[in-house]
């Protein structure tokens, strides 16, 4: 056990969450191992330097399924098609923001030649339009030089693109839950099993799948809607509620991993600030699994997974 590393040392040396370690384990990219004295996950040093290459391949935005491709392949061919590729988008998103340098001070040259009436909303306006256009035109580095530590830097500020989202109301609904717990204790526990056996009970709120993982404090909650026929003693031992519901900002999470929700998570809130909404902090953030059928994974080599931020409006605090 000496030369294996703990679940909980992966976690904080690579500042990922144990969500994430399992979804990389459950799409094969890394395997773990459990001793007789030791309940938890354990990597030996092979799936550890497996991690570090998958952490890079993840900032450079390359998806799970090519991350799959990468390592089921013999050689380097798959590897430099896929960052070949990466180096075609990033001269497309470079072409962009040539064209929307280009339009901005175009926006600029028109608000400095103008002849307004109210020289308070011309003064306001040109200073806005500067301020876009030292942000776009001067991009100054001003930390550590190393190439890897600025290599972490640059994708973080590239990695900015805001994801589709839209606002639902999602209704109360009486839900047998699991209550909190870790991620090992809900996946290796009994309450999986338990859920198994009793599909007949469930009515999903969404689609035809499981409804909500709900996470807070580092532990997860899982809910299923119940049918209305099901009493409260029929779910023993495990609490039936009634969920409030209420309003979310949704946004989907393409690789299904800890780090894509994380991610998606950050553009949610960058995108209210934009809103007359706020992050209703007395619920808590949810997942679902959009899709669970076999067949739709295998061709998209990753799980879709739908994040759900609460929110109310600003009126409200």
């Amino acid at each position: 056990m000496n030369d294996l590393v703990k679940i909980r040392d992966m976690t904080t040396k690579y500042d990922l969450s144990a969500r994430t370690l399992r979804y990389y384990e459950d799409m094969g990219l890394i395997k773990s191992t459990r001793s007789q004295d030791y309940a938890y996950r354990l990597y030996d040093e092979a799936n550890v330097k497996r991690l570090e290459q998958i952490i890079i391949l993840r900032k450079l935005n390359i998806s799970i399924k090519d991350i799959q491709r990468i390592f089921s392949a013999p050689g380097s061919g798959i590897v430099l098609e896929v960052l070949g590729k990466k180096v075609e988008d990033i001269d497309e998103e470079i072409s962009l923001l040539q064209e929307l340098r280009e339009i901005v001070q175009d926006f600029i040259r028109q608000i400095e030649s103008a002849d307004f009436g109210r020289e308070a909303d011309v003064k306001l306006l040109y200073e806005k339009a500067k301020e876009i256009k030292t942000q776009i035109t001067h991009v100054n580095y001003n930390g550590n030089p190393a190439t890897v530590n600025r290599f972490f830097e640059v994708t973080e500020k590239l990695d900015s693109k805001v994801p589709d989202i839209m606002i639902v109301r999602i209704p109360q609904f009486r839900a047998v839950t699991s209550g909190l717990m870790t991620f090992e204790e809900l996946f290796g526990g009994e309450f999986e099993p338990w859920q198994e056996a009793h599909n007949h009970f469930f009515k999903p709120v969404i689609f035809d799948a499981p409804d909500f993982l709900c996470e807070k404090d580092g532990k997860v909650e899982w809910l299923w809607a119940l049918k209305d026929e099901v009493k409260e003693d029929d779910a023993f031992p495990y609490k039936v509620i009634r969920y409030p519901g209420g309003l979310y900002a949704v946004a989907v999470s393409m690789d299904g991993d800890g780090e894509s929700h994380d991610k998606v998570n950050r553009k949610i809130e960058k995108w209210l600030e934009s809103t007359n909404f706020v992050i209703d902090s007395e619920r808590a953030l949810m997942g679902h699994m959009m899709y669970v059928d076999e067949e739709i994974k295998k061709g998209l080599g990753y799980h879709q997974m739908n994040l759900y931020t609460p929110v109310r409006l600003k009126d409200c605090e």
